[in-house]
């Protein structure tokens, strides 16, 4: 063989070797590394949010004792009144044809009247004079006292037909006035509306309704999942659509033994009592927010919900603990409270422990999916 020859076979031995480092140094990857974190310990609250509205816990509606139209409405939507302020009247409209069977029971009772006066007055004289007894006197006089009292009675009810009122009571009928003291929510009439008083048949036309809105309640509602969880006269906090960043303190006082079904799921009603704040003015009706803290727990062994693995077969949770340079060590977890952050640990791991956070390898070599 040539001198030449040996030289390109020894270039080509070299390029070959060197083609094999190049491709070997390619194909070779460094040992990835994972960032960890360590449990640690804090508080975690299990809240649940209840959704609904603020309303006045004192809240009547007034109706009228007599059938009538509007007349007059003294105030509007929204003042302020106290027990025994006009708000309103109402003008009779009596029915024709009982007002005329009225006026005839009038004088029908007029003429018993006339006829037992007749009599009482003839046996008054024969008594007076001593030709009958006490007892036929007596039966007379009660006969004549009766009739008195039917005509009296005949033209009470001639009069409330006519005017609502048998005398100086009918401005207490007439006139609507309020029960209590409060504000002014709503006055669903206007003048010239016609109104039916509240009978066996009829709830009755509302002319208006106040409330006192010093004294608000919540009203929501929970779902059955977490229902008995709760506890009577514990706090939670009220958050109201309409006034941003801003909670109140609430207690809760109510939560219904019985539920309703709403989509599907069982909701249950829940009332508390909230704390108002003088520089806020609460609406009635206004949609709000409750939270609700159903478990508590302080300074417990916690780490972060995302560091959690689920086994395929099991379904139980895992983490992998870091045991030495690029080694990790599958861990089987006992959990407990979780507020969808972190996660309360009962079992296997201490706070020493460092956890792979799954996802984050080294800049340089990050493993393939």
């Amino acid at each position: 063989m040539s001198k030449r020859s040996k030289i390109i076979l020894i270039i080509i031995a070299v390029c070959f070797i060197a083609a094999l480092v190049w491709f070997g140094k390619k194909n070779k990857k460094s040992i990835v590394e994972y960032e960890t974190e360590t449990p640690f310990k804090t508080t975690i609250v299990k809240k649940t949010v209840a959704t609904g509205k603020v309303t006045p816990l004192e809240e009547i509606e007034i109706k009228p004792q007599i059938t009538g139209i509007i007349d007059k409405i003294m105030l509007l939507e929204g003042s302020k009144v106290k027990k025994g302020d006009l708000i309103a009247t109402v003008r009779v409209v009596p029915n024709e044809q009982s007002l005329i069977s009225a006026r005839g029971r009038v004088d029908n009772a007029k003429l018993r009247v006339n006829n037992a006066a007749i009599s009482y007055n003839r046996t008054k004289n024969l008594f007076d004079k001593g030709v009958i007894a006490r007892a036929e006197y007596e039966g007379v006089e009660l006969t004549y006292n009766q009739a008195k009292q039917d005509l009296k009675n005949a033209q009470n009810d001639y009069l409330i037909i006519k005017r609502g009122s048998a005398g100086s009571g009918g401005a207490a009928n007439t006139n609507i006035i309020a029960q209590m003291s409060g504000t002014i929510l709503e006055i669903p009439v206007k003048e010239g509306d016609q109104v039916i008083q509240s009978n066996n048949f009829n709830a009755g036309t509302t002319i208006a309704s106040i409330a006192d809105m010093s004294k608000m309640i919540f009203e929501g509602k929970v779902d059955e999942s977490e229902v008995g969880k709760l506890v009577k006269n514990s706090d939670i906090e009220v958050s109201i659509g309409a006034i941003e960043g801003k909670k109140f303190p609430a207690k809760l006082n109510f939560i219904a033994p019985k539920g309703t079904e709403e989509g599907g799921a069982v909701q249950f009603k829940i009332k508390a009592d909230v704390s108002l704040d003088d520089n806020f003015f609460i609406r009635a009706g206004y949609s709000a927010n409750a939270d609700i803290v159903l478990v508590k727990k302080d300074s417990v062994l916690s780490i972060k919900e995302g560091l959690l693995k689920f086994d395929k077969k099991t379904e139980e949770p895992y983490v992998e603990v870091k045991t030495g340079e690029g080694t990790y060590e599958k861990r089987t977890l006992k959990l407990g409270t979780s507020d969808g952050v972190n996660v309360e640990v009962l079992e296997g791991v201490t706070i020493e422990d460092e956890i792979k956070i799954w996802n984050k390898a080294s800049k340089d070599d990050k493993p393939k999916s």
